[in-house]
């Protein structure tokens, strides 16, 4: 168990060994980071179940990430960018007194998050890449896919899960994932699923 600061923000994952680029600029975050850098750079990125309230209730896995940069702007926000450390479970919010929230967190479910995992069966990798290559031109997104092909199996599994445009159900779904290869084939699945339900409504699709 630890006592971690958090970060609640919808859509914004952060998987070991990935990085996380984020501009804080609200005062309370603002606070956070400079709490976080007086003391061990960790921050606990976690998505809110609903956007409509202020103290919004939480999901209950998340990841903890260490600013690996930082630049300080001259009014006060920052550039950051978190590496990720671990997932963690939400075991109890903490009463506390800082601007942001504090959470007793528990990484012992994802110690299997230190090992790096093994590679993709080629099929799968060869999934992977057909459906991100199907949603993007459905998009109309332009992407240097030569770059993408050198990619190894890891970053590019968590990177598209971080990029698309997924609800948040379906991101919390990729981060609780209990492994990558898992991990992968949800986001098959979620690429077909969006792009043939934008195809055929013109609204998008929504997993619940």
């Amino acid at each position: 168990m630890a006592r971690l600061s958090i970060f609640p923000l919808a859509g914004a994952l952060l998987f070991p060994r990935a990085h996380l680029p984020l501009h804080i600029f609200e005062p309370r975050y603002r606070a956070l980071v400079t709490d976080a850098m007086a003391r061990d750079r960790r921050i606990g990125m976690i998505q809110p179940r609903d956007g409509q309230s202020h103290r919004p209730t939480l999901f209950e896995v998340g990841c903890v990430g260490r600013i690996s940069d930082i630049e300080a702007l001259d009014d006060g926000r920052f550039n950051i960018v978190l590496e990720g450390v671990s997932r963690f479970r939400l075991v109890k919010e903490l009463e506390v007194s800082t601007p942001f929230r504090q959470v007793e967190a528990d990484w012992e479910p994802f110690a299997g998050d230190a090992v790096i995992p093994d590679p993709l069966a080629l099929v799968m990798r060869a999934d992977l890449e057909r459906e991100a290559k199907r949603y993007a031109e459905a998009k109309g997104y332009a992407i240097d896919w030569e770059a993408v092909s050198r990619l190894d199996d890891e970053s590019l599994v968590n990177g598209v899960a971080q990029v698309a445009p997924f609800d948040t159900a379906s991101k919390q779904a990729l981060l609780e994932a209990p492994d990558m290869a898992s991990r992968a084939d949800l986001v098959v699945q979620f690429l077909r699923f969006f792009r043939l339900g934008e195809e055929d409504d013109g609204h998008g699709a929504t997993l619940q």
